[in-house]
């Protein structure tokens, strides 16, 4: 390409301020284009580039929440919701629909590859040295693979583009481009990515490892080792997706314990409520006493830069009011200075208000009879549903009114630790670690390998050592007068639903991989609704399991909850695979 669109976005004119060091790198001229002889002159032009590409790849935000949620199960249109968002939810698409579109993709995908060729022609004239050459080139090449990823997930068959082009409708030439089935993709993003020579993050201090402005820069950059663990689980590489998860669960396993050791990426507790995000009660058994100001709900409120948000989150992206682009969520979610496009299904309130919660500590009393997560996934506002994970930094949830209707700040999620602990137990699970996947899932490896009643020694117990790597978790904790003493890497680990203050799920005697993998599936919602998993969680079990009816029985009971005429119409097509992808329309 002769010219590289680089907008006014992703914090740069903060992060040019705020930080002198920095200066150079986010110091673009104030145009929408710049001319190839402006770029590429020193490693601060390579990072206002790639700065440039996850602005545009922000564009994409609003996008993949439709193509990812409203296309499952989680999500359904609103009576204000337009032709295409109907479409969308009810898989008849017609020509022309802008959700629909692989184009905005594309369109990134060729920026992606004319910065990975420049970047190659910088490494050449030493322009860039090796160690800023790995990280870089290898921060785009991941990207593009995510964006490939994505492209395979929703249209099956697509082109494998790698060259600089000059224009994306090059692509429409099948004979130049063929169209790669989704398996082959697979196979081409998953070689390509292992060959990527940085698989780390950037170093902290590093230019685009920085803080300004409240914003740790690392966070919204792909983390690649995750990337290599999803393509790796579709491509049915259990061992192998489960080793990428591993190391990535290990990011703070180094230097001297402490909280984030603990805790961050492990779904360890802390002795500090800003970074425990547990699903809490003032009053055990009390419904009117849940926690709102810490614990789970705050997850999707705190600030970047906190360090609640840093052990939880792994890849997320600011909307800041102050700055291009605007945030879409109020658009989607939002009934106050929004369009409330999309809402909650009926399907998912159900799925929340069917879990049981964990007995009371103190009394020994039932549980509440609901997940809570639910009410902190979604609120009535007005008296209507809405999706309020990505509204916390706009709406008050005390008043349900915005804190100002003129700063619409957000944030995209995109992978946080239970993503991370949810594939690696699908991995696991697959892999024949059922006793493990059960453990991650629930209440955490010391209670699924726990020791019996009266026993102190804990040497053999609350640890899957036996198991070869990376399936091999140290979870063992003595107590306070044990002999030998233990207080393993992971003996914080307390599993997802205990985080959530849900009873553990049952495992019958026969069948534990597939009953496991199904309660894994719909604990990645109850977890993680509305982040942007569901429909790909959807589409892989039933592609593995060659089921159609996994997938279609649940976007039938979406609509046919929901009021929606010809769900069983809509199920009778997605029992056939084909149609389980959108048409392929530049």
């Amino acid at each position: 390409m002769k010219q590289l669109k680089i907008k006014a976005i992703l914090l740069a004119t903060a992060l040019s301020i705020g930080s002198v060091s920095c200066k150079k790198i986010f110091d673009v001229p104030p145009k929408d284009q710049l001319d190839i002889s402006q770029m590429y002159r020193d490693v601060y032009d390579a990072d206002a580039a790639i700065v440039g590409l996850y602005g545009k790849f922000q564009l994409l935000a609003e996008q993949y929440i439709v193509l990812n949620e409203l296309r499952a199960d989680m999500m359904n249109y609103t009576i204000n919701a337009n032709q295409h968002l109907r479409q969308m939810s009810t898989h008849s698409v017609t020509p022309g629909n802008p959700y629909a579109s692989p184009r905005p993709f594309y369109e990134l995908i060729i920026n992606c590859n004319d910065v990975l060729k420049n970047f190659n022609i910088m490494r050449r004239d030493k322009k860039l040295d090796e160690a800023e050459y790995d990280q870089r080139y290898s921060d785009v090449g991941a990207l593009r693979s995510f964006l490939y990823l994505q492209l395979g997930i929703h249209y099956g068959d697509i082109p494998y583009v790698t060259s600089a082009l000059e224009n994306v409708d090059a692509i429409k030439d099948q004979k130049n481009f063929p169209r790669v089935p989704f398996d082959a993709l697979l196979d081409s993003l998953i070689n390509f990515t292992e060959a990527l020579p940085s698989k780390a993050e950037y170093p902290t201090g590093s230019t685009l490892n920085i803080s300004v402005d409240g914003y740790p820069t690392n966070k919204w950059f792909i983390n690649k080792k995750v990337l290599l663990g999803d393509l790796h689980l579709w491509k049915g590489n259990y061992v192998k997706s489960a080793t990428w998860y591993r190391e990535v669960m290990e990011t703070a396993t180094v230097g001297s314990p402490g909280g984030a050791y603990y805790q961050m990426y492990k779904l360890g507790w802390d002795s500090n409520n800003d970074n425990d995000h547990y699903i809490s009660y003032s009053r055990a058994g009390d419904a009117t006493s849940l926690v709102w100001n810490t614990g789970w709900r705050v997850t999707f409120e705190q600030a970047m830069n906190t360090e609640g948000f840093r052990r939880e989150w792994i890849w997320a992206l600011p909307f800041d009011n102050k700055f291009k682009p605007g945030n879409p969520f109020v658009k989607l979610f939002s009934p106050i200075g929004g369009d409330y496009l999309i809402k909650p299904s009926q399907a998912a309130i159900d799925m929340w208000a069917n879990e049981q919660q964990r007995p009371a500590t103190t009394t020994g009393a039932a549980g509440l009879p609901y997940d809570a997560r639910g009410l902190l996934s979604w609120q009535n506002v007005g008296g209507q549903p809405v999706v309020m994970k990505y509204l916390y930094n706009y709406l008050s949830w005390q008043t349900q009114q915005p804190f100002n209707l003129l700063q619409r700040d957000s944030k995209w999620f995109l992978f946080r630790q239970t993503h991370l602990h949810l594939r690696f137990s699908e991995a696991a699970n697959r892999a024949g670690k059922h006793r493990l996947a059960w453990g991650l899932m629930n209440q955490g490896i010391g209670h699924a390998y726990g020791a019996p009643s009266g026993v102190t020694d804990m040497t053999n117990y609350q640890n899957s050592l036996a198991e070869p790597y990376p399936f091999n978790f140290d979870a063992r904790n003595s107590g306070s007068n044990g002999v030998p003493y233990f207080r393993a890497d992971w003996y914080r680990n307390n599993g997802i639903r205990a985080r959530a203050n849900v009873v553990n799920t049952t495992v019958p005697a026969a069948d534990s991989l597939m009953t496991i993998e199904t309660d894994l599936i719909k604990e990645t919602a109850l977890e993680d609704g509305f982040e942007g998993t569901r429909w790909p969680d959807l589409l892989r079990v039933a592609l593995r399991r060659n089921d159609p009816s996994f997938l279609a029985d649940k976007i039938y009971a979406k609509l046919q909850k929901d009021g929606v005429a010809d769900a069983g119409a809509v199920r009778a097509k997605l029992m056939n695979k084909a149609n389980w992808y959108l048409p392929f329309d530049l």
